[in-house]
């Protein structure tokens, strides 16, 4: 199988749509990379593939070479800076334009997922990600029987779970959490996502949708809370425009302060020159996932030794 010389297959799962598994993949992925380790992400929300967009790669080709496709590269490695190599598969990659719909009913679902796994010729990779659609729909149960029968004992590490802080929300990814129970998937642990709001024009971070109902389920499951992470217009501006995020003098996120003295423009065009792992150093939520990212590993490591 393509993923034989993949060490870790990590699955980014939730029971509700909208709370940001893309993002919290996106993250955790360069976060991965930053931290000098190579990583892949695999997209399989196949009516919503987001991953293109959000590294600026909608307009990549996938190459076919025997045997199977080459992910797409975000960044290649840089031993010097300590940063590992970066690359992507998705179906958003395979569709003639960016707005067109996949009507496909579940039986193809099944086998675009079970090819994804197949054939898809990741290399040696230290890490990865898979980003799934919400609920435990026929991707799911296609995803977790393909692992479970071809993959090599211990490579599934386990499952990051993305919720947000609504009792609406928790409630469906309670249901994420007993399909993990279910199909012997071990959960890494729980992301409390949307928890907060960083203003881009003040130091005020507000608990718009609540806070702690992530961290509640977390104790409730008795698995691992890796963390709250605030909506940050900025890292969207960065993603989106390639805008380097700067912060006013005073913000604080999680108990850091991430301000800098320039001052903030979110006028204009300009996008700032560099790679994305480069600028999302200067994000409020880098430091959020630096220590989430580093928990997984260390959960990874500490299961394996």
């Amino acid at each position: 199988m393509s993923l034989d010389n993949v060490k870790n297959i990590v699955l980014v799962l939730s029971g509700k749509g909208g709370v940001g598994k893309s993002s919290v993949t996106t993250q955790l992925a360069l976060s991965l990379s930053l931290a000098g380790h190579s990583v892949g992400i695999l997209d399989i929300d196949l009516t919503g593939p987001s991953i293109p967009r959000l590294f600026g790669i909608e307009t990549a080709t996938v190459t076919q070479a025997p045997g199977g496709w080459i992910p797409v590269p975000v960044h290649a490695a840089n031993p010097t800076a300590g940063i590992g190599s970066l690359s992507c598969m998705s179906l958003g990659f395979l569709l003639r334009e960016r707005g067109d719909a996949v009507v496909w009913r579940g039986p193809k679902k099944t086998a675009m997922v079970r090819q994804f796994l197949t054939d898809v010729l990741w290399g040696e990779i230290d890490y990865l990600l898979i980003d799934t659609p919400p609920g435990t729909s026929d991707e799911h149960i296609s995803l977790a029987e393909t692992l479970l029968k071809n993959a090599l004992p211990g490579q599934v590490a386990g499952a990051v779970v993305v919720t947000t802080p609504q009792a609406v929300a928790t409630a469906d990814v309670k249901k994420e959490l007993n399909f993990c129970v279910k199909t012997g998937i071990n959960v890494i642990g729980v992301v409390e996502n949307m928890s907060g709001f960083v203003c881009p024009n003040c130091s005020e971070c507000t608990n718009i949708f609540s806070k702690g109902g992530g961290e509640v389920m977390a104790m409730d499951f008795k698995v691992k809370f890796l963390g709250r992470v605030p909506i940050d217009p900025q890292f969207i501006m960065l993603v989106e425009t390639g805008r380097r995020p700067v912060y006013p003098i005073g913000t604080e996120i999680n108990g850091l302060d991430v301000g800098r003295s320039e001052v903030v423009d979110n006028s204009g065009d300009y996008k700032d020159p560099g790679q994305l792992v480069e600028k999302y150093k200067d994000c409020s939520l880098c430091p959020i996932f630096k220590d989430i990212a580093r928990d997984v590993v260390n959960d990874i490591e500490s299961t394996k030794s």
